[in-house]
């Protein structure tokens, strides 16, 4: 795909991943949306990046619509989506209480499947588009603490599967990207960038992964990618 004017949804961007993959496609020509549920810092990092910015919540079915709504009155459509939002917190089991696991998979699960079905309903109009679902290492292989959060990763992964099968014959290719431990400001409280540590990815490799799936000439497309850091310890 040429990235070129292409308009392009990526929701949690307004730091860390989602924030690299907004300044990658910028720089390739791309018509980028960024989200968060900060509208200041959406704003300033809109702002920063020259691209469009808006306080958004994956987390509300009513937001998504407005959301889409947003789209379909400035852009007319929508070419890629990049469900990129969201949250975790890691407990063990004689911990995990019924809350945790409505806001996480609110976020990581509903969010997504519904910002997804919005995306495909137009994507299928238009008989084109890319949809990529940011998940984790976590949603294949359980860890220690990670009931809920790796839950809702199977589920994501589940769900993308699901739809690589139903759009494919509507020319809608469907993206897994699965990162190991990226430090951002995922699961810190105060939503500051943890520490680039030696060893660990930064969002910036994630960033050309992506630009590289969105590449691929249209008559291929990537399922699933897993990007693991190659020293972490």
């Amino acid at each position: 795909m040429n990235l070129e004017n292409k308009r392009i949804l990526i929701t949690g961007a307004s730091s860390g991943l989602g924030k690299a993959m907004a300044k990658a496609l910028i720089s390739k020509g791309a018509n980028v949306l960024i989200t968060g549920r900060d509208a200041d810092k959406v704003k300033d990092v809109a702002h920063e990046l020259g691209c469009w910015g808006l306080a958004s919540s994956i987390a509300s079915e009513d937001a998504i619509l407005a959301l889409f709504a947003a789209i379909d009155s400035t852009w007319g459509g929508i070419d890629i989506l990049i469900n990129n939002a969201g949250i975790g917190y890691f407990h063990p089991v004689e911990e995990v209480q019924w809350a945790h696991l409505e806001e996480i998979f609110h976020t990581n699960v509903f969010g997504a499947a519904l910002a997804g079905r919005e995306a495909a309903i137009r994507m299928k109009a238009q008989s084109s588009g890319h949809i990529i679902n940011v998940a984790s290492t976590a949603g294949s292989r359980g860890f220690k603490n990670g009931t809920v959060y790796a839950a809702s990763k199977f589920a994501l992964k589940g769900m993308t599967q699901c739809w690589m099968h139903e759009l494919r014959p509507h020319n809608i290719r469907v993206t897994l990207l699965s990162p190991s431990a990226v430090p951002t400001a995922f699961n810190v409280e105060s939503r500051e960038e943890k520490d680039l540590k030696d060893g660990l990815l930064t969002p910036n490799e994630l960033a050309h992964a992506v630009v590289s799936v969105l590449e691929m000439d249209n008559r291929g497309f990537i399922p699933e990618l897993e990007v693991w850091a190659t020293n972490p310890f």
